[in-house]
């Protein structure tokens, strides 16, 4: 390794002369392959494939960084319910066009040494009803409600759950019959499956409601129908959070007993790697506990887990009204990778403006780091 200068910035972070990265740069395996490294590039909202079909520019954008990270986990793809999606430039994963785009996709990441799983989406109460791609669809959620109260229609039934998972099983199929290397389900942030872990959108009092165990019944049914329909090989990553967009005091959880039920129906169900996703990865999850978020569900799955929240960045993700806070160092991250508390480091902003962050970081080249750049978000670099 280059030798480093006392506090060498890293694009917000630091590496010291006695802080090796070496340990990230280690392989990992995952269902029948093997990572180049622990980083995963994290699924980000780009809005660049107009009528949902991801062109050569996608490709070539997901290939650039396919060289430098071992995993990469696409933007969120709206599966083929009706009610899943609201934007005709967010990416489909259904239709002949659209699947096709995500094929050449995946052979660009491949041809890059790389590594890709799409993240399937159903948008639930968040979606505006009267959009695209079926503008005559209603809006489809637990309980009829957005979290703020406000009524978006009735709450689903049970014929509408069936076609809900019959519809991620079916993108999931499609995914490994495109040649992708798993699947992530989107289940954080306030969307469809996170609206049932959540109690404020969640009011419902069947089997899917109540108890955190009923909460996640929806997303545990997912899984199993997914895991039986493409096998017991092909990985099925499950991204969960506290947090919600625009809630961002929010929480699933409010003690490590409550998220162990919460998630063990998911493992029990068949899922491969849970990516936790907060907005500061060091940060403890509960009081009386120095335990990471990612730690915590380490601890109580045994699986897999991939932590990320503004690493590689000079500012903590931040809501509207929120002062800035700055990351910590590197130093950290790796404490916390030496202590067990998480297998994989998501990479999300800093990827969007160095496609080579890993390698630069690796390789001692941190001058050569070009910083996030928020006009990054806007172009397709």
């Amino acid at each position: 390794m280059p030798t480093r200068t006392n506090d060498t910035p890293v694009d917000g972070a630091s590496l010291s002369a006695d802080t090796d990265p070496a340990p990230l740069f280690s392989p990992y395996p995952l269902g029948g392959g093997e990572l180049s490294n622990r980083f995963v590039m994290a699924p980000m909202t780009r809005q660049f494939s107009p009528g949902g079909v991801p062109s050569a520019d996608v490709a070539a954008y997901y290939a650039r960084r396919a060289a430098h990270v071992g995993l990469i986990i696409t933007e969120g793809t709206y599966i083929d319910h009706p009610s899943a999606g609201s934007s005709d430039r967010v990416p489909r994963f259904f239709g002949a066009d659209a699947l096709a785009g995500w094929s050449a996709v995946a052979r660009a990441v491949h041809a890059a040494g790389g590594h890709i799983v799409p993240q399937l989406w159903h948008l639930g109460a968040t979606r505006t009803a009267g959009t695209p791609p079926y503008p005559h669809a209603p809006v489809l959620s637990p309980s009829g409600v957005r979290a703020d109260g406000t009524s978006v229609g009735e709450p689903a039934s049970a014929a509408d759950l069936d076609a809900v998972v019959a519809s991620f099983v079916r993108a999931a199929r499609d995914a490994r019959l495109a040649g992708f290397d798993g699947v992530e389900l989107h289940g954080a942030h306030g969307y469809l499956l996170d609206q049932f872990f959540w109690p404020r959108t969640n009011r419902r009092t069947d089997d899917y409601g109540g108890s955190p165990a009923s909460r996640a019944r929806l997303g545990a049914e997912v899984v199993a129908a997914i895991r039986a329909e493409v096998g017991a090989e092909f990985p099925v990553l499950y991204r969960y959070s506290q947090w919600k967009g625009g809630q961002f005091d929010a929480r699933v959880a409010d003690t490590p007993g409550g998220l162990e039920q919460l998630l063990t129906p998911l493992v029990d169900a068949g899922v491969s790697v849970v990516h936790v996703s907060t907005r500061r990865y060091w940060l403890p999850a509960f009081d009386g506990s120095p335990l990471t978020l990612a730690g915590w569900t380490k601890k109580l799955t045994g699986l897999p887990v991939i932590a990320i929240g503004s690493v590689g960045v000079a500012q903590a993700f931040r809501g509207e009204g929120e002062q800035p806070a700055p990351t910590p160092s590197l130093a950290p991250l790796l404490e916390l990778f030496d202590r067990g508390e998480f297998d994989l480091v998501g990479l999300g902003r800093a990827l969007l403006s160095e496609p080579a962050w890993p390698t630069k970081v690796r390789d001692g080249r941190l001058t050569e780091i070009r910083p996030y750049d928020k006009a990054d978000e806007t172009r397709l670099t």
